[in-house]
């Protein structure tokens, strides 16, 4: 068993570092082929609302389907889809395209078959290892994933270089094993569907994600706050506008700038899987959103490449910590019958957050200029760290990971 489990848990992680390294690189390479295209910050923010509003649109079947099904096959299918589709980015960038609409087509495609992946895989942590050694393994995932930040954006800058086609290539191959190797991981949860039982899906089913969320303050204070910080944090996306009109670097330079999100976060995710958070659970969440602000503020104040550099380091450190501590408290605290649903609506709230938030950044760096842009979202997400800290005190003064994850369900109005 516990052979089978270490198989598992290492398919996991190895499928999660596939995807995630392809996902990583054609983040910055996107971006970069599109501002090389336009020259528009507000592209790159309409960049980010295709990306997102496919989950968005399907969140009541994503998640129910995730509930419903085996979840590594659907995985499988749903990345299978996503290769496919880098290879037709791949096709079209070999063609040095000056329209942005295909490319655009193609990415909405590409964020319809993430919003089936992300339900599914988000739930296979908390379906392969029993809830006492759940924290331990979303750190090892978390590592894992910040890992792929590393050598994703690192790999499609040097590679945009040699040709813009070449990086998606690369990332399609990559999401392509991720999807093979998923189907090796091994669940007790999954010898049949979660609900055979019923023949036909209903719409009370299908919302009853969003209806737990809403009744457990918890959750919603978690979830919400991810969604509202880095909505106004979301200087990522307009990289490639400071990196080019700003700092003076090209596409090497915006590559290690992506990296340095990875190797900040990387470090921390080290240092908590030996050293996981493990008492004052809400409140460390909400300081270190406040964190992942001050380093936002910094660097859309800066002209220095190596000051940006730094305080990517810093905001993604603070930002680690607030995945490690979501990531291991939202399976926690739902019933596995329900896991799908709810991870379901969290992937549109993450989504919202990154993808949503980089198109408010590309509307407001359209308008005022990208440094602006970045150091007014910082401020945003000082403030919403603040207001979170008074209007959920549930989740402030959450204090240790809940050890049953099934048999335990928190009362709505807990707190």
């Amino acid at each position: 068993m516990v052979q089978r489990q270490t198989r598992s848990v290492l398919a996991l992680l190895s499928s999660v570092f596939m995807s995630s390294t392809a996902t990583a690189l054609l983040s910055t390479v996107l971006g970069k082929l599109v501002f090389d295209m336009t020259g528009s910050e507000l592209a790159l923010g309409l960049l980010g609302l295709a990306e997102f509003a496919p989950a968005a649109l399907l969140v009541f079947v994503t998640g129910t389907l995730a509930d419903r099904v085996d979840r590594r096959r659907l995985a499988s299918i749903a990345l299978g889809v996503e290769a496919v589709t880098v290879a037709a980015i791949a096709a079209y960038a070999s063609t040095n395209p000056t329209a942005t609409g295909p490319l655009f087509a193609l990415v909405i495609c590409f964020g319809t078959s993430r919003a089936f992946a992300m339900p599914a895989t988000r739930s296979l942590p908390a379906d392969t290892v029993p809830a006492a050694r759940l924290p331990w393994l979303t750190a090892r995932q978390s590592a894992t994933w910040q890992g792929a930040l590393i050598v994703g954006p690192v790999i499609g800058g040097f590679l945009y270089v040699v040709d813009p086609w070449v990086p998606f290539a690369v990332a399609s191959v990559l999401v392509a094993f991720g999807a093979v190797i998923v189907l090796a991981v091994r669940t007790d949860e999954y010898t049949a569907p979660v609900v055979a039982d019923r023949e036909r899906p209903s719409l009370h089913e299908a919302v009853e994600g969003l209806r737990f969320v809403r009744g457990q303050p918890i959750l919603l204070g978690a979830i919400s706050l991810d969604l509202f910080a880095v909505l106004f944090g979301g200087a990522i996306a307009l990289l490639p506008a400071i990196a080019e009109d700003r700092l003076h670097v090209g596409a090497v330079g915006l590559g290690w700038l992506r990296a340095a999100v990875g190797i900040g976060a990387g470090l921390v995710t080290l240092w908590l899987a030996f050293r996981p958070v493990s008492r004052h659970v809400g409140s460390t969440l909400l300081v270190a959103v406040a964190l992942f602000g001050v380093g936002t503020i910094v660097l859309g104040a800066t002209t220095s490449f190596a000051v940006a550099f730094v305080a990517l380091l810093a905001a993604s450190g603070a930002d680690a910590v607030s995945v490690f501590i979501r990531a291991t408290l939202v399976p926690l605290v739902t019933p596995a019958d329900k896991r799908g649903r709810v991870l379901a609506v969290e992937a549109v709230f993450i989504g919202a957050s990154n993808e949503l938030g980089a198109f408010e950044s590309g509307v407001v760096g359209q308008l005022l200029g990208p440094a602006a842009a970045i150091v007014l979202g910082g401020v945003a997400t000082l403030a919403v760290a603040a207001v979170w800290w008074g209007l959920f005190p549930a989740l402030r003064s959450v204090d240790g990971f809940p050890a049953a994850i099934d048999q335990r369900v928190l009362p709505a109005g807990d707190g």
